[in-house]
């Protein structure tokens, strides 16, 4: 089974550079399955119905979220019929935060959870929200993004499954993390894959509106930075047990 993988999506310049680049990937990586994790695709800010079906059309079989799933309302009205995987620890929330995707007869389990250091404490524990996950759901591969800040959250997760699951990628911090590996029991690890967007940006925003911010406390609403673009993602295959890094500028 191999994957190909695209960190955070985040605005127009993200769609654009994604479009752009996902034929030549298609081409060099032959993947059985692409995904892409959505949460920042509008603005930076969710998803709508409008862009979901946008990137559908790329021949993308599931996106996944994070911490800004709920943010564009619009989500609501179609999440339950979509391919779109949020974190399975919002607690009773619309939509699924696990699918099963079948390839040429072998079963893919996507989970996506979110970390609860320095984001939402109020989530369900993704530890725990995951290994009940596992254990009632059966398939040939699983595959699971884990949308968190805290670096150490992340690779606590990746040793606590290893072994258990083919593959972990972690996402939100939008810089792609030098640590791409096999995990001593054979699950396939980065702690981020990064970001798919403007490069010049502060994690996406407009640069001078952050530093703006950290200067004085103060700033106005963020806006998606223009300029270069930038692609991260990851190719994953699963039988062989290899991970690669991906980036690429515009």
């Amino acid at each position: 089974m191999k994957i190909l993988f695209i960190g955070d999506i985040y605005g127009d310049p993200g769609i654009e550079i994604l479009k752009d680049s996902l034929e030549e990937l298609k081409k060099e990586y032959r993947p059985n399955v692409i995904i892409i994790n959505g949460e920042n695709i509008v603005n930076g800010r969710g998803i709508n119905k409008k862009i979901y079906l946008e990137i559908m059309k790329l021949g993308v079989h599931a996106i996944t979220m994070g911490n800004w799933t709920w943010s564009n309302t619009d989500i609501y009205s179609f999440i339950n019929d979509s391919k779109i995987v949020r974190p399975a620890n919002y607690l009773n929330a619309p939509g699924d935060g696990y699918k099963k995707i079948n390839i040429n007869g072998k079963n893919l389990l996507v989970i996506n959870a979110m970390g609860r250091v320095y984001m939402n404490p109020s989530l369900e524990n993704p530890f725990i929200t995951i290994a009940e996950i596992l254990e009632k759901e059966q398939a040939d591969y699983t595959f699971i993004d884990f949308h968190a800040e805290a670096t150490s959250e992340k690779v606590a997760l990746g040793h606590y499954f290893d072994g258990k699951v083919d593959a972990i990628v972690g996402t939100h911090t939008h810089v792609q993390t030098n640590d791409a590996r096999v995990l001593p029991k054979g699950t396939l690890y980065i702690t981020d894959v990064g970001m798919t967007g403007p490069r010049d940006g502060v994690i996406g925003v407009d640069k001078e509106i952050v530093i703006q911010r950290f200067l004085t406390g103060f700033s106005y609403n963020n806006a998606v930075a223009s300029g270069v673009k930038q692609l991260n993602g990851v190719f994953l295959d699963l039988d062989k047990k290899i991970i690669k890094t991906i980036h690429i500028e515009k």
